[in-house]
């Protein structure tokens, strides 16, 4: 018989989500600054309408790709820990603790970190105070999320919620108005130079096809986050239906979300004005609407950007706590909150070494170079671990199997191996910073395995 999958009997977190709220946390953790910040890069590439919807069609599509391959091992393993928990079950438990390792601290930690100090430099700004007070600004949003999420997984949940809506919502309003009553064409994107220019760059065969994989990069980023709810998974209800089903409307929303306002983006702005907008939507919107209109949107960046720092928050404690279950990270990380049935001991960890990160990091651009191999590295692990379990696992019970096995993740683990290469030439010192985090992992685990065997 098939072994059924069945959360961690060590597990004490209720499985208090739902659909809705699995399907809103993926919402939460992808939009946030990417669909404002990375328009721009992707136009200075792809001086193209038509390319330009086909590059962030083609990123839904290989997000959706690591959606399919994460789907069959959220189904196979519905415990907390996500990545973790698949490379120690198909590959050897120093794999799983690596990428466990990496993603709490190069991942979630750094991301932590990014977004705080995003937020915290508007509100600087705003209130014209310094370095050290955007330090302070950036410490007290990491604490409050993280006191939010320790008071119930649920409280967390529903934030997150209403953050998702609030940006679905405020989105739609966006496009539809500027379709309706904004002022924009299309023109300048369809004239001689702009088509000359295009068309001289197709015409150099190679270099356009280079071009477009670079112009992927920052899509593909854009669309990170698709896959958190398989961090929460032993949270949710029924997960063997409602964990694929999450990773499909909820990055399936997104997919929508970012090729229509990249359509109002092209209707909003000239090739020109869109390569050189820092961002796209306050740009945009004030073209469209005018003053009021770019500093309604700079505003709603970031509530958006807030909330992805809650969704984050909710879901990097539970990649410490699996591996504190499996007796890999001591001072009671395993424990649940007796009163709110949170990890409450992973999320202070968590919210002491974000902010650790902060002081150490700085400034936004640093926090992010630091988190991007790290991404790249664990997705492509979690991916290759699909191959390993159809031969080493056959028999263990799928309630979803892979789409398109085994050309759909093979091509995008390709993909992303093509991303991780490019940024080891382009960013030397970012992705070096990340392999020397993976080899003191590697000496913390022998470490412990030494003290465990002479214990």
């Amino acid at each position: 018989m098939p072994e059924s999958p069945a959360s961690d009997p060590r597990d004490r977190l209720p499985r208090v989500l739902s659909l809705w709220d699995a399907s809103m946390l993926i919402v939460a953790s992808v939009v946030g600054s990417g669909i404002f910040f990375t328009p721009s890069q992707v136009a200075s590439l792809l001086p193209s309408a038509g390319l330009i919807l086909l590059a962030w069609l083609v990123g839904a599509l290989l997000s959706m790709a690591g959606a399919f391959t994460n789907a069959e091992l959220g189904s196979m393993f519905p415990h907390a820990g996500g990545d973790y928990v698949y490379l120690r079950e198909g590959f050897h438990p120093v794999a799983g603790f690596l990428v466990g390792w990496l993603s709490f601290f190069a991942i979630y930690a750094g991301t932590i970190a990014a977004l705080a100090m995003v937020v915290a430099g508007s509100l600087a700004n705003s209130l014209g105070v310094g370095r050290t007070g955007t330090l302070v600004l950036a410490t007290i949003l990491i604490l409050g999320c993280s006191l939010l999420n320790l008071r119930g997984t649920k409280i967390g949940a529903l934030l997150n919620n209403l953050t998702s809506v609030a940006k679905i919502a405020a989105l739609l309003i966006f496009v539809v108005l500027g379709t309706l009553i904004g002022e924009g064409s299309l023109t300048p994107w369809f004239g001689s130079e702009v088509g000359l220019e295009a068309g001289n760059r197709a015409a150099e065969g190679l270099d356009a096809w280079v071009r477009f994989g670079q112009a992927l990069s920052p899509i593909l980023f854009s669309y990170l986050g698709w896959n958190a709810s398989v961090y929460v998974a032993s949270e949710i209800k029924d997960p063997a239906r409602n964990l694929p089903r999450s990773l499909f409307l909820g990055l399936g929303l997104c997919a929508v979300l970012y090729l229509i306002v990249n359509c109002i983006y092209l209707y909003a702005l000239t090739p020109a004005e869109l390569m050189a907008a820092s961002d796209s939507g306050e740009a945009a919107a004030r073209n469209l609407f005018g003053p009021i209109g770019g500093t309604l949107v700079a505003g709603f960046v970031l509530v958006s950007v807030l909330g992805t720092l809650n969704a984050t928050v909710l879901v990097g404690p539970r990649i410490v706590y699996a591996m504190a279950l499996d007796g890999l990270v001591g001072g009671g990380t395993d424990r649940v909150h007796a009163d709110y049935q949170t990890p409450g001991v992973a999320i202070i960890v968590q919210a002491v070494v974000a902010i650790g990160l902060v002081f150490f990091l700085e400034t936004f651009p640093k926090a992010l170079n630091f988190t991007v191999f790290g991404i790249i590295l664990a997705t492509s692990a979690d991916t290759a671990v699909l191959f390993s379990l159809r031969i080493r696992q056959p028999e263990r019970l799928r309630t979803y199997r892979t789409w398109g096995y085994p050309w759909v993740p093979g091509i995008y683990l390709a993909v992303n191996l093509a991303i991780g290469t490019a940024m080891v030439l382009g960013s030397p010192q970012e992705t070096l910073t990340t392999l020397v985090l993976l080899a003191f992992g590697l000496l913390v685990y022998f470490g412990l395995v030494r003290n465990a065997q002479s214990a």
